[in-house]
């Protein structure tokens, strides 16, 4: 953690470094820890996800039949069509936890960030540089489930290719906002258990992963409609499976870029309050 500090602070000029500088000086930081611990990462980010797939597609899923899911058509199998669903679930998931912990242990345990922000990397370029490891992250977790559901016969076609950073976009609206949040916790971040347990989870539940929203009660429908997690799902199997009109994909991507420009806007703001103010 403090070989981004040291570097900035062995080659400062006295002025504020670029950006691109300053988030390659903290994803360096980041990486030398990375690569000693990522045995201990790679089963909740990569391998969990991929045996859950297992054990829904290929075990609950032998007892669907073809064709009786939806609006997807004949021909397509309750592996494939969960598929797309349960990468974009796994990647919200690995984004929230990413987003929650470890950055309020930055700024109240661990407290590197103040030490990086008394460098000359600013508040607002140290958020950056989160996030975009945090998106490094959940491109390699996105990478291996990718491949191991392609193993199990998943993939319809080509359009994983496109599913992938569909996912990944998703993760990154995700983890935004929650960075933000996590910027103006004081506590011991029991509210990130909570957001998990009420948020993360019943959306992975009832926003279109396992079966067509349209099965839902109408009185709930509007509240999966304004979750993150519904419109990653539909992106990400419109892309994968096929059969997506342009309207709704557009939707869909303004949808999570709001989410995720605001989220952006917002934790920069809070990054600086905590840090400097």
């Amino acid at each position: 953690m403090a070989t981004d500090i040291q570097h900035a602070r062995s080659r400062s000029t006295g002025s504020v470094v670029g950006p691109w500088r300053a988030m390659g000086l903290r994803i360096e930081g980041q990486w030398a820890w990375y690569r000693r611990y990522w045995r201990a990462n790679l089963y909740s980010s990569g391998l969990q996800p991929v045996l859950f797939l297992g054990a829904m597609g290929l075990g609950f899923g032998s007892q669907v039949k073809d064709g009786s899911i939806g609006s997807i058509g004949p021909g397509v199998s309750y592996l494939q069509y969960i598929a797309p669903a349960l990468l974009v679930s796994g990647i919200i998931s690995t984004a929230v936890n990413e987003s929650g912990h470890p950055i309020l242990s930055g700024f109240k345990w661990k407290q590197d960030y103040h030490a990086v922000s008394a460098s000359p990397i600013t508040p607002q370029q140290l958020f950056g540089a989160q996030l975009l490891w945090i998106v490094i992250r959940l491109a390699l977790s996105a990478v291996i489930y990718g491949i191991a559901a392609a193993l199990l016969g998943a993939w319809t076609g080509p359009g994983v290719l496109l599913a992938l950073p569909v996912a990944v976009f998703v993760g990154a609206a995700c983890a935004a906002p929650v960075m933000a949040f996590a910027a103006t916790t004081r506590g011991e971040g029991h509210a990130f258990v909570a957001l998990n347990r009420f948020a993360v989870l019943p959306m992975t539940l009832f926003a279109g992963t396992f079966f067509p929203v349209d099965r839902l009660p109408a009185v709930i429908q509007p509240l999966v409609w304004i979750s993150p997690i519904w419109h990653g799902n539909e992106l990400a199997r419109g892309v994968a499976l096929g059969g997506m009109s342009a309207l709704p994909a557009l939707g869909h991507a303004l949808f999570l870029f709001a989410l995720l420009a605001g989220g952006v806007l917002i934790g920069r703001r809070q990054f600086h309050r905590r840090l400097v103010i």
